[in-house]
């Protein structure tokens, strides 16, 4: 199986920019494997383009030019390549500039951090390129990188020497549910969901797991063994965004854990409010975690009724049961953990996976494969002794809201007859739209009596239905 899935609309705008025979300075970024560099390779490889690609490694400023002088004498059959190794970025631009002069020429540099480490200046060198000659000639400069933090203050940001030079930026997101469920097509949808809640969308992390392992062999190998590819990854991602990796981990596992509030979190973690704060809109700018308001808050910025969650579902189920029992699996017990403490909770932690899972559906899918009208925002709303797993407004005005069963039997009316009782508690709490719609949606299916009631403002949203495209 080809394990290049999804991103048809980044490599789309990617080969509508190269068509223009414009000049080019494109950023792109994104958290660590996340799929950036398969991305730019797909792109430089079709339609046989002419290309660069340097891969940067940590080093000094001599020995990063003398590996990409090896590229360059490979890229280009020039005579005066043969003994030359450039001893400064400027030449190196001006080489490129010269070969992009008549010919369109796409230029990679990946891991672009690693390159200003060694040469602090880059930035303002590849300015005054841009600004003199670069931007006049038929150069594609992608600078890519996955220090979100860097990308975003030093190159993209206002004090940045780039700032007002990129002609794009691009940051790339991990991939939805749907898609990640492609890199198992074997599986039967409940366990393509399980493998997403474990996994989330980071193409790297989805391909560690065999589709022709079970879920538990593959946690078994991966996560809940030291020596597992996946075991210390979300250590390595908060090293490389962060300094002082404990505090953040440990809040990480406190959210993980159940505390969502602020005053929660910090008492957890050992830390004062203020602090807490500071440390959790550090996370927050790393699209790491985010901080919910109900969906009928008036002012959401100033509610103090805020919860925060962990945002990507691989680092959510990692800090929930493998953080904890990190002793036990280094003590080689990874199965007791896995059968004591996984398998018992996995359906409970995948009840929140499952309303994400729903609410990314409507906001993605529901209006070419539902007829709905496109969402405009979606939330949830809990307010003292009941709380609506979903609830969705359209471009008209009107709303969905719904309830998410991870059950695994069918759901029968009584879901129904709940979400009408909640809808009229809602009315006399806040003024509702004239339309609303009814959404179940079941991960077991639902009771012959519950499918009688669907109709055009009643929607039932089956495990198939979710995953309908990656049925085809």
């Amino acid at each position: 199986m080809d394990t290049f899935i999804d991103r048809e609309q980044e490599l789309t705008a990617l080969e509508q920019r190269w068509t223009t025979k414009q000049a080019e300075l494109l950023i792109v970024y994104g958290r660590r494997r996340v799929g950036k560099t398969e991305l730019l390779l797909r792109f430089a490889r079709h339609s046989a383009k002419r290309y660069l690609y340097f891969l940067a490694t940590q080093g000094t400023q001599a020995e990063q030019l003398r590996q990409l002088s090896e590229i360059l004498r490979q890229t280009f059959q020039d005579p005066l390549l043969r003994t030359l190794t450039f001893s400064d970025w400027n030449t190196v631009f001006t080489y490129l500039g010269q070969q992009a002069r008549q010919k369109r020429l796409l230029v990679i540099l990946d891991e672009f951090p690693y390159l200003c480490e060694a040469t602090p200046e880059l930035p303002s060198i590849i300015q005054r390129f841009w600004d003199l000659e670069g931007q006049h000639s038929r150069l594609f400069l992608v600078l890519c990188g996955s220090q979100l933090g860097f990308m975003e203050r030093k190159v993209l940001g206002e004090r940045s020497p780039l700032y007002g030079r990129r002609t794009g930026q691009l940051r790339l997101q991990p991939l939805d549910f749907r898609a990640a469920s492609q890199f198992f097509p074997g599986y039967e949808p409940r366990e393509r969901l399980r493998a997403y809640g474990m996994l989330g969308g980071m193409p790297a992390y989805l391909r560690r797991f065999s589709p022709a392992l079970s879920l538990k062999a593959n946690l078994l190998r991966e996560l809940l063994n030291v020596q597992g590819y996946l075991y210390e990854e979300p250590r390595f991602l908060l090293r490389m965004e962060l300094r002082d990796v404990r505090v953040y981990a440990s809040m990480l596992g406190a959210m993980a854990s159940g505390c969502t509030r602020l005053n929660e979190i910090a008492q957890r973690v050992g830390v004062p409010v203020h602090t807490a704060s500071k440390y959790l809109s550090v996370l927050q700018e790393l699209a790491l975690i985010v901080r919910e308001v109900p969906f009928t808050a008036r002012a959401p910025q100033r509610s103090k009724r805020g919860r925060y969650r962990i945002l990507d579902p691989f680092l959510r189920f990692w800090y929930r049961f493998v953080y904890p029992h990190a002793s036990l699996i280094e003590a080689g017990q990874g199965r007791l953990v896995y059968e004591r403490f996984i398998a018992p909770q996995l359906d409970t932690y995948m009840g929140s996976i499952f309303e994400e899972v729903v609410r990314t559906y409507l906001e993605r899918y529901a209006a070419r494969e539902l007829g709905l009208p496109p969402v405009v925002r979606t939330g949830r709303i809990w307010s003292g002794d009941f709380d609506v797993d979903l609830v969705a407004e359209h471009v008209d005005g009107s709303w969905t809201i719904g309830e998410c069963k991870w059950a695994r039997r069918p759901v029968g009316v009584r879901v129904l007859t709940v979400l009408l009782q909640r809808h009229k508690r809602l009315g006399q709490m806040i003024r509702l739209p004239k339309r609303i719609r009814y959404l179940v949606a079941s991960g077991g299916g639902f009771s012959p009596g519950l499918l009688r009631q669907q109709r055009d403002e009643v929607l039932l949203l089956s495990l198939n239905e979710l995953l309908s495209a990656s049925e085809t």
